[in-house]
């Protein structure tokens, strides 16, 4: 059995695109590694790449775009968390891996680990000023 890298699961159906490789080209023509035959796919789409543990994805100038969660993505490159829904072109995919089993050690961190980080913590905390100030009174 080959190595997967995660996959990419069309939203609404369909069958699920297996990552085999740790960068990825993806495009309407045929030499890309993930090939999307639809004319609204670029022949050169966007490339998927891990980077510490995580899926990104820089868009390779194609005519109708890529979003990561609505977002179009620019000139730079943007991570793609567990079950972020990518879009190429008006085509959605929800992307599934585990950063860990990709080799990820520490940051980035996923948002819903900072956002339990965060909101575990007073304002105050946050701040800096938590109860440390009153100790020393």
């Amino acid at each position: 059995m080959s190595q997967k890298f995660g996959e990419l699961v069309p939203v609404g159906g369909g069958d699920p695109i297996p990552l085999l490789k740790k960068t990825l080209l993806v495009g309407r023509r045929e030499t890309n590694d993930v090939v999307l035959r639809f004319a609204n796919v670029s022949s050169n789409h966007c490339q998927l790449y891990v980077k510490q543990g995580y899926w990104f994805v820089e868009d390779q100038n194609s005519r109708n775009g890529t979003k990561v969660n609505g977002k179009r993505v620019t000139d730079t490159d943007k991570r793609i968390d567990p079950g972020k829904i990518i879009a190429i072109a008006k085509h959605e995919y929800e992307l599934h891996y585990d950063p860990i089993d990709l080799g990820a050690t520490g940051p980035p961190p996923s948002e819903t680990d900072m956002t339990e980080e965060i909101l575990g913590k007073s304002l105050l905390e946050r701040a800096g000023i938590g109860n440390a100030r009153r100790r020393s009174d």
